[in-house]
């Protein structure tokens, strides 16, 4: 079926997806997550310097690792008006679905925020380069762009859930409370986000198998963490991969594995086209070598 008659065929599960988000989705208020009383004025005549951070203990220091992550995470989390075009190009302003995209866009738009505010607080990065990096950012419009609706059901599944693994294990390397429990209250919007896609497309997938086969073998081929047009964004991901936050193996381990073979179960889905089988014979050797590699990667973690 078309892309339009897919999303007819899948708006009543939509529906209880949103419900079902909406049910379980907490309230939440950015300023209850910032350490305010650690905030002082800025000088505008003194550059940022590391040693200006500040994580409550005197002496602690963000290892540059993390300093990348946290940089990358709130960049892509200020492109949220291109993510945003973009849902609502795919599934429409209607029905659940602009339901949905207005709520999500809501909930993505805290999260910037509330990193934001911790940051600049903490003066855990440079706020000038980051102004500039995020000006460059916006100004650049550029988002991950699946095909269609079925690449499209793919990819933001493994995108959310690979946003939620990020942001989680940057927190954990933060080394300050507040700064844990702010990634971590940002991974949690993340996994409800991942939730509603993931369920969305293994309705799909049994509606329309054969075409969404074709789509998640496009969208395992095709993924990147977002971060196109980010300054400088290859050097930021290696650091962010050698610091074990996300790499190779993380993408294998904890979303192609679950995701894609055990929730997806592609290996069992009966009634595929030629042209299905093919994808899934290729989605299959493709998972495959990006666990090889990910197992010799591990083993030489020098050259990540």
């Amino acid at each position: 079926m078309n892309p339009a008659e897919l999303l007819n065929v899948l708006e009543p599960t939509a529906a209880k997806l949103y419900d079902r988000h909406m049910g379980v989705a907490k309230e939440w208020f950015p300023h209850e997550y910032v350490p305010w009383s650690r905030g002082r004025d800025f000088d505008p005549e003194r550059p940022w310097s590391p040693a200006d951070a500040d994580f409550g203990d005197g002496g602690w220091t963000l290892p540059e690792a993390v300093r990348a992550s946290l940089f990358v995470n709130l960049l892509t989390e200020d492109n949220l008006p291109y993510y945003t075009r973009d849902i609502s190009t795919i599934f429409g302003g209607d029905s659940a679905y602009g339901a949905w995209a207005r709520n999500w866009t809501a909930e993505e738009g805290r999260h910037s925020i509330a990193i934001r505010d911790y940051l600049t607080v903490t003066r855990a990065l440079d706020p000038v380069e980051l102004e500039r990096a995020r000006m460059q950012q916006v100004r650049g419009a550029q988002v991950p762009a699946p095909d269609d609706l079925f690449e499209a059901l793919a990819y933001l599944s493994m995108q959310e859930l690979a946003t939620r693994i990020a942001h989680r294990n940057t927190g954990k390397l933060i080394g300050d409370q507040a700064g844990q429990d702010v990634m971590l209250r940002v991974g949690n919007d993340e996994n409800l986000h991942f939730l509603f896609y993931r369920d969305l497309a293994t309705a799909a997938l049994e509606a329309d198998p054969s075409n969404m086969m074709i789509g998640i073998e496009r969208a395992v081929r095709n993924f990147a963490m977002p971060g196109t047009g980010i300054p400088n964004f290859n050097e930021l991901a290696k650091q962010i991969a050698g610091a074990g936050i996300y790499d190779f193996r993380i993408h294998h381990e904890q979303i192609l594995e679950p995701v894609v073979l055990r929730h997806w179960k592609v290996k069992d889905v009966s009634g595929l086209s030629p042209d299905g089988e093919k994808a899934r014979e290729a989605l299959i050797n493709r998972i495959d070598k990006i666990g090889r590699v990910a197992a010799r990667l591990s083993r030489e973690p020098e050259t990540v």
